[in-house]
């Protein structure tokens, strides 16, 4: 028999959980369940200018209320040696330089990503990084990455071709805070953590080819990715921290797990109706072609979910 794969739920800890958190983790747990693999919950804590430690342990106890479990837990800036060590081969292939562009200069040049934000021109290409590589830059450090498209396609059949290089630009790896950058490390754990399968929102699905671009430099191997449907607030936006989306301790105040889990399901199609069941029990019956494609705008009003 075929060795178990590996999934994993890999959140950022820089808020409380919300509804599109606990979706999120919800859909990459019934994808590993069910099929036998291996669960990984990956605390992304890299980031040590936002990161909370109490947003990591009320997470887990979130999840864990919610009745989704894992069988390993990684703190990703407990990596840092690996982070560090993939920096060192890409500085040797000669793929590092220092940036000294902000972000209004990116909006000067007013071109849009495929991720919504400003795509960078790769103008500082070419500068050479301090003597003492990039542990010593001051600024930013980025990636040239190579002028090639990257034809893909995700296992849901979302096309997720570019060429990331002119579509993107490229990316930041070291901010100039220091702080290592998701493209690099998400890429780098995935790796070190044997993950097969990567289950996540369709927010993050632009941000695809560049890491596979890197995964090719890294010679790393590259998970299957499936890119799921996102809750949305009343004005488009997707449910996020930074939106003051009603955080799980509210939810949990007001419903008992079975009750969250089954508006969850509701609004992932996996059922006709908001009917309290638990993660398990939907195991049995779970299969991709039953989760809705479309995103679904959910509202707070205080005392109650609204989809």
């Amino acid at each position: 028999m075929p060795a178990p794969g590996c999934g994993r739920f890999a959140p950022s800890v820089t808020g409380e959980a919300h509804p599109g958190t606990l979706l999120s983790a919800l859909l990459a747990w019934l994808d590993a369940r069910s099929r036998g693999d291996r669960f990984l919950l990956r605390l992304e804590d890299v980031d040590h200018t936002r990161n909370r430690p109490r947003f990591a342990r009320q997470l887990e106890e979130d999840l864990l209320w919610l009745g989704l479990d894992w069988d390993e837990k990684w703190v990703q800036s407990d990596q840092r040696p690996r982070h560090e060590e993939a920096l060192d081969l890409l500085e040797g292939l000669g793929l590092l330089y220092p940036c000294c562009c902000s972000r209004s200069d990116r909006a000067a040049a007013a071109r849009r990503a495929p991720d919504g934000g400003w795509a960078y021109d790769n103008r500082c290409r070419g500068r050479p990084l301090p003597p003492g590589g990039w542990r010593e830059a001051s600024e930013a450090v980025r990636l040239a990455l190579p002028d090639r498209p990257v034809s893909l396609t995700d296992e849901g059949g979302m096309d997720l071709s570019q060429h990331p290089a002119r579509d993107m630009g490229d990316p930041i790896l070291v901010r100039r805070d220091g702080v290592l950058a998701y493209q690099l490390v998400v890429v780098v754990d995935d790796a070190a953590g044997g993950v097969t399968r990567v289950v996540r929102g369709r927010d993050i699905a632009p941000s695809t080819a560049t890491q596979v671009v890197l995964q090719g430099l890294l010679e790393l191997p590259r998970p299957s990715y499936r890119h799921h449907l996102l809750l949305l607030e009343p004005r488009g936006d997707k449910l996020a921290k930074l939106h003051g989306s009603v955080p799980a301790r509210a939810l949990r105040a007001r419903y008992r797990p079975d009750e969250l889990c089954g508006i969850l399901a509701f609004a992932a199609g996996l059922q006709p109706d908001a009917a309290p069941l638990t993660p398990g029990a939907l195991l049995p019956q779970f299969r991709w072609d039953r989760v809705a494609s479309g995103d679904r705008v959910v509202t707070w009003t205080g005392d109650e979910l609204r989809l």
